[in-house]
């Protein structure tokens, strides 16, 4: 009698055991780039542990689209795992990666993203994780300051209209008809802070027209970037200012030979003068 209730107990105490419901402990282990930056990718590494138990068996993760996320068409952030594939050396736990879209239009500030885990039963369990997401993209706005036609320097201005700071901008100029690049085609200008503006100049002949730049800069997370950038060249803005250059350069350069030419004159005379009067 007493071995029967004991063997009841130990059936009624199994039974607990394997009705405990499947609960894994999911948490984010990794985002990359941190923070994410809107319309890039960013990777996110999901942690599941905690899943010896029976209940869960084979797992389907599911990483849901929803704001800030963007998936690419063809992408449904559903992963499945058979259980034979993640117990492995009798560790519970697996990982989970994705890379997916930030919004372009995401705002600035931390953003929740949500996940569901069901097994193989249907039983889901949903987890809400904050990622940081902060636009650190510059954008510029570049026009011609200068030309300069006796010396062949174009000179252009680039304004950071963004909030972020960048380091190490890099102008370019690329091959195109509008322009003749004598020398180098890239100019280092250095870092340039938020509302701040630098100048790049370039020994080169441009034509009337549009002149296509391209902008290389690292930004605060270390990511080098470029865009691209169209200015209008119009000649007549500095053909007076040409001439005048021109103009005041004939008149200095007729100056210096005039001042010369009476100095020159002057010892001349004075010569003469002395070599009379040591003849009287």
């Amino acid at each position: 009698m007493k071995r029967g209730l004991i063997l009841i107990l130990v059936l009624v105490s199994l039974s607990f055991v394997v009705a405990e419901p499947c609960s894994p402990n999911v948490t984010l282990l990794n985002q990359d780039p941190y923070p994410a930056v809107p319309g890039d990718y960013v990777k996110l590494v999901f942690q599941v542990e905690e899943l010896d138990n029976p209940e869960c068996g084979d797992i389907k993760f599911e990483l849901l689209e929803d704001y800030p996320l963007v998936f690419d068409p063809g992408e449904t952030g559903v992963k499945k795992f058979k259980k034979v594939n993640y117990i492995q050396d009798y560790e519970s736990s697996l990982l989970v990666p994705y890379e997916v879209r930030i919004d372009k239009d995401a705002l600035d500030g931390t953003a929740p993203i949500k996940v569901q885990v069901r097994n193989e039963w249907d039983n889901a369990l949903s987890r809400t994780f904050d990622i940081e997401v902060d636009d650190v993209r510059a954008d510029f706005e570049v026009h011609v300051k200068d030309y300069d036609p006796i010396l062949k320097e174009l000179t252009f201005e680039v304004l950071n209209i963004e909030e972020a700071d960048v380091e190490a901008l890099t102008v370019e100029i690329p091959k195109q008809e509008n322009i003749q690049i004598k020398g180098s085609n890239r100019v280092i200008v250095g870092d340039v802070d938020s509302n701040d503006y630098t100048t790049a100049d370039f020994e080169a002949i441009p034509r009337d027209g549009e002149i296509k730049l391209l902008l290389h800069y690292s930004d605060s997370i270390n990511v080098r970037r470029t865009i691209e950038k169209t200015v209008t060249y119009d000649s007549s803005y500095f053909v007076e200012r040409a001439n005048g250059q021109e103009s005041t350069s004939a008149w200095a350069y007729a100056f210096w030979i005039l001042l010369i030419i009476n100095i020159v004159t002057w010892f001349i005379r004075r010569r003469r003068r002395k070599k009379k009067n040591g003849r009287k």
